[in-house]
């Protein structure tokens, strides 16, 4: 449980930092003087370098030590949170924000593999594992009540220091009390499809964040999903031929795993587009403080809070499906209540689609997780909990992006008069998330999904299959 406890503590300034920043995100736009595209870059970066990092992060720790990686993330975050804190520019913010992802990749994957291989009894794996789920969506659901108070009582700066004190602690927790491990056989580097990894989703982020203000004809736009497309096709094709690959495709063979990848993108970008529409619109149309706005957010934190845990419960005892059918109501729902969306909507109306998007978000994080580990074998649990965290930050980076993109190709004015209107189509965007998490989750979570994973793990080897196997099946 100490180690439980030193891997949350450490993921919740991760989860925490995906989404403080939201809140503070007027008061940077003012300080540096930013556009629309801008505040997304301040966000996307973060979510895009985690995002092409973290299976590269996975196969290390792998292979040099989880203990030694965890650490040397923390490290490296806490030092970018310390830079961040000081940026001069927004050009700065941006690449000090990239700095403080580089470290953040190190510590989702890991802390997943330290506390698979920590936690061997499949029922008690299940629980630690819906806890962790339970944190990181806590954590990230805080965010803009956090970074409310942080910004209206200190300045914008602040949401970074508070990472550095919890970053050395868990340094030290980390050499106290968290054991040393390996894979028996970890994968080689490989660089060619970490490369093929980074351009892809690098081309693809900037494509989209820059196409409304560029022209989505223009040629540089053009030529970045053009690269974006063959760099994606050709990491496929080429990891089909590697055999020791950055991602192993069988692991896609089992319908459990690849819905739960996709459940993952669109839950986060759910979370990604909903946080951005929200903070723009609250603080900007409504002129709150970031304190009254991060105030506003709370019902969302509080129903995450709450059902964080309740779906981790559910997993370990009943399987993903019911939570992941809940998830995809409660998004979907919120969505489109909030497409209706007024300068003068009433409080009471803000409210409950805040509580009905806590309660889908605080549902999915847990199944995710779960059902994504399922069939995976222990020794490569880094590289599979990898697949699993990309899922979210990719997810998080194409719903900043996306959301974002369709807003100011919406804007015929100001953001504070023209914004309204503008966000209506966003919101049908995060509807369509909420769609595709019930879909996926009501397909994946049946009787022909199980046997698939049943075929995977057997391919993998039983035993080690049957040692990540968490949530495919109600627990005994």
């Amino acid at each position: 449980m100490l180690v439980l406890a030193t891997c949350c503590m450490s993921l919740f300034i991760v989860g925490l930092d995906v989404t403080v920043v939201n809140v503070a995100l007027p008061s940077i736009q003012h300080e540096f003087h930013a556009g629309v595209s801008g505040l997304q870059w301040v966000i996307a970066s973060y979510s895009l370098v985690i995002a092409s990092l973290l299976m590269l992060a996975g196969s290390t720790a792998d292979r040099v030590g989880r203990r030694r990686t965890f650490q040397a993330g923390l490290a490296l975050f806490t030092l970018g949170s310390l830079l961040c804190s000081l940026a001069p520019s927004l050009g700065a913010l941006v690449a000090f924000r990239m700095v403080q992802a580089v470290g953040g990749s190190m510590l989702n994957p890991v802390a997943m593999s330290i506390i698979t291989n920590t936690f061997t009894e499949r029922t008690e794996r299940a629980r630690a594992i819906g806890i962790w789920g339970g944190v990181v969506g806590l954590s990230m659901a805080l965010g803009p009540v956090v970074g409310g108070l942080l910004v209206s009582a200190v300045g914008w700066r602040s949401i970074f220091w508070v990472n550095i004190p919890v970053g050395i602690t868990a340094i030290a927790l980390t050499a106290v009390f968290v054991p040393e491990s390996k894979a028996p056989r970890a994968r080689r580097f490989d660089p060619v499809g970490q490369l093929l990894v980074m351009l892809t989703l690098a081309t693809l982020v900037y494509g989209i964040i820059e196409g409304p203000g560029r022209g989505w004809t223009s040629p540089l736009i053009i030529a970045c999903f053009v690269v974006a497309a063959v760099t994606g096709t050709s990491f496929a094709w080429y990891e089909i031929r590697r055999h020791d690959a950055l991602l192993d495709v069988r692991f896609f063979r089992s319908v459990p795993f690849a819905g739960a990848t996709v459940i993952a993108v669109s839950a986060f970008a759910g979370l990604g587009g909903f946080l951005l529409l929200n903070t723009i619109y609250l603080q900007d149309v409504r002129g709150y403080s970031a304190l009254h706005a991060g105030l506003y957010m709370l019902p969302m934190a509080a129903m995450t809070a709450i059902c964080s845990p309740l779906s981790g419960r559910i997993v370990g005892t009943r399987g993903p499906r019911l939570p992941l059918i809940g998830a995809g109501i409660a998004i979907t729902v919120s969505a489109i209540t909030l497409t209706m969306l007024a300068a003068d909507t009433s409080t009471l109306s803000l409210v409950i689609s805040y509580l009905l998007f806590g309660l889908g978000f605080g549902l999915v994080n847990a199944p995710i997780t779960n059902t994504a580990m399922s069939g995976m074998p222990r020794a490569q649990a880094g590289v599979a909990a990898a697949v699993a965290s990309t899922s979210r930050q990719v997810g998080s980076s194409l719903g900043v992006a996306v959301v974002g993109s369709v807003l100011v190709s919406g804007l015929s004015g100001p953001i504070k008069t023209g914004f309204v209107a503008a966000s209506h189509a966003g919101w049908w965007v995060l509807a369509g998330c909420g769609l595709a998490v019930l879909t996926i989750g009501l397909i994946t979570t049946g009787p022909w999904a199980r046997h698939t994973a049943d075929l995977v793990a057997a391919g993998f080897g039983r035993g080690d299959a049957d040692a990540t196997d968490t949530a495919i099946e109600p627990a005994a």
